[in-house]
């Protein structure tokens, strides 16, 4: 995934905005009512995100995929950081950076929409 696709994709969800806490510009922190659900150095050499996840699927995670880590400079137990140059794949961290956004959002913040359910196998039209 590209940084350009990656700030896309935050930015495409309800009511996400970027922010620069932490007095540089370097550092984008995407947000859903000042709850945070994604951090990345969008310009890094090596282009990684920091998330928010369960803990039991973190270890699961942790163990599973050698471009996922606990999360840096963030609490090991609940935010993970993946490597978007390693073994995880794009359809992973679109996951992951949703559910990071549906763990964070607020109550009566907007939800994001689900995917349409598809019709089952060997139905007739």
């Amino acid at each position: 995934m590209a940084p350009v696709d990656l700030r896309a994709l935050c930015l495409g969800l309800p009511g996400a905005v970027e922010e620069f806490p932490f007095n540089d510009r370097e550092v984008s922190v995407f947000k859903i009512w000042r709850k945070v659900f994604a951090i990345t150095k969008l310009d890094a050499p090596r282009l990684t995100v920091s998330v928010k996840c369960d803990p039991d699927l973190a270890f699961e995670l942790r163990s599973r995929y050698e471009g996922i880590e606990p999360g840096y400079h963030l609490n090991k137990r609940h935010w993970i950081t993946i490597d978007l140059e390693s073994d995880v794949g794009d359809v992973l961290v679109r996951e992951l950076i949703e559910d990071s956004y549906d763990l964070v959002r607020p109550p009566g913040a907007p939800a994001r929409p689900t995917a349409p359910a598809s019709p089952q196998e060997g139905s007739s039209r």
